[in-house]
């Protein structure tokens, strides 16, 4: 069983004097609640807890991250917009539904290149009907963080075209215009893919392109403070 507070006490005795000090730890609750905003940081996926239907509780890092001025969501003070007019009433009415009826939503916010699905799942037990809680998942708006991609491109020795190549590919571009961003033949594109396939033993480019979607988070590197360029250098073995 854990102890919220642990303490030695000085009974007067001279064995005493050499006794540790008080410790005083948080109460439990208090940890857990940090240990489980430190957890949601480590997920690469944008996540956000909101209460009364629009009201934000929690954002963790990537949501804070994702949501910058192209994103077609935006938090103004404690509260989680819209910022197209057409998708206010969308995003309400999921939030509304999840809140009071316990309904989960996928919903598609944004047009073009910063179209965006946004998970919408209510989390509220029956007796929090009073305050009830959703939780908002942001969607992906690439396969593959580039962290992510030159920790897979280190981890089974990728040279630095190839892992331009690569990056590529988890953006969705093909082969031919892969060539023509950097201006090589396709026949050396080509070539750059099969080896990165051998290397990392995928049967296809989708092969490929599945196994950088998987990878889990390497986000934490990112803040380790005055620390964060040696752990960086260290996780890609530079």
């Amino acid at each position: 069983m854990f102890n919220d507070v642990s303490q030695f006490a000085d009974t007067g005795s001279p064995a005493t004097t050499n006794a540790p000090p008080i410790v005083v730890r948080a109460p439990l609750a208090d940890r857990a609640m940090r240990w489980f905003a430190a957890t949601l940081d480590e997920i690469d996926y944008g996540m956000l807890l909101l209460t009364d239907e629009v009201r934000v509780m929690h954002v963790n890092h990537a949501a804070r991250t994702e949501l910058d001025a192209a994103h077609p969501l935006q938090l103004l003070g404690h509260e989680l917009r819209a910022r197209r007019p057409l998708d206010v009433l969308p995003l309400a009415d999921a939030l509304h539904g999840a809140a009071r009826r316990g309904l989960r939503k996928l919903l598609a916010l944004g047009d073009g290149a910063h179209r965006v699905s946004v998970s919408i799942v209510p989390l509220s037990l029956p007796h929090d009907a009073d305050a009830p809680v959703t939780l908002l998942l942001l969607g992906k708006r690439q396969v593959g963080e580039t962290l992510s991609v030159q920790g897979f491109a280190k981890s089974h020795g990728l040279t630095a075209a190839e892992v331009r190549v690569l990056a590529a590919l988890c953006r969705g571009t093909p082969p031919i215009a892969i060539a023509a961003e950097v201006g090589v033949a396709i026949s050396t594109v080509r070539t750059q893919i099969g080896n990165i396939r051998l290397k990392t033993g995928a049967e296809s480019i989708r092969a490929l392109v599945q196994q950088i979607a998987v990878l889990p988070p390497l986000m934490g590197v990112l803040r380790e403070g005055p620390n964060a360029e040696h752990a960086l250098r260290g996780l890609l073995g530079a």
